[in-house]
């Protein structure tokens, strides 16, 4: 039999484990309500997409969302910015073929430590929440990516694409640039780049911060990436 004056503290230990898992599933459904309704409320809400003009995309991998722009433009050349050459390995043909940049923005120890979701360390996620974190810019390289549900195609107006890339300049190492990060692969890099990673301020809400400055319809708070998908075809 269980000794009723053993038992006490347990009991009381167990009462307050399940009180602070109370209260962390509410924090957590709270952030996630408050996220769906700031992601909700749009910005420029009168916004209408051009039939002609330059074609991006926004992708997500469920998670994380990203920008894909052309590589080369009358009005940008991401090349010049981000070269082939920055990629680490040996050099390759493909290299000099690429016609498209994914640039997203995120939490540098997450970018560089977790390369699946599975390396990401309950330390990490915790110190995110807590006291976030800098931000790294993180650059693939694509080949005429297809769009499908996770690369939705976007058209926007050579004033509006101008407007996007000045906002993500901002966030592009000053020249001379330093060495970049290694990828994940052999089409990406990473690059320091400013900012501070917070609850409040997400990767997704970069990408959403971006599309608003070219002026493109999108939610205000969007720190998930449904929040950001939501808004696009």
């Amino acid at each position: 039999m269980v000794d009723p004056v053993a038992a006490t503290p347990l009991l009381q230990i167990a009462r307050a484990a399940r009180a602070v898992l109370g209260w962390l599933a509410l924090l957590v459904g709270l952030f996630m309500l408050a996220g769906w309704i700031g992601s909700s409320i749009p910005r420029n809400a009168d916004w209408r997409e051009p039939a002609r003009g330059v074609p991006i995309m926004v992708a997500t991998n469920g998670v994380h969302t990203a920008l894909v722009l052309p590589a080369r433009t009358s009005i940008k050349d991401w090349h010049e910015t981000f070269p082939p050459s920055d990629l680490k390995g040996p050099a390759t043909p493909l290299q000099r073929t690429y016609t498209h940049v994914a640039l997203s923005w995120g939490e540098r120890e997450v970018f560089l430590a977790t390369p699946t979701w599975a390396d990401l360390s309950p330390s990490t996620v915790a110190r995110v929440i807590f006291s976030g974190g800098d931000g790294l810019l993180h650059v693939e390289h694509y080949l005429w990516p297809a769009p499908d549900e996770n690369f939705r195609r976007l058209i926007l107006t050579p004033g509006q694409y101008r407007r996007l890339v000045r906002h993500v300049e901002r966030f592009v190492p000053e020249d001379p640039a330093p060495d970049p990060f290694g990828g994940y692969g052999g089409n990406d890099a990473f690059y320091a780049a400013p900012g501070r990673y917070t609850l409040g301020n997400t990767c997704n809400q970069w990408t959403s911060d971006a599309l608003a400055a070219a002026g493109v319809r999108t939610g205000w708070w969007t720190p998930f990436a449904g929040g950001v998908m939501k808004w696009t075809r």
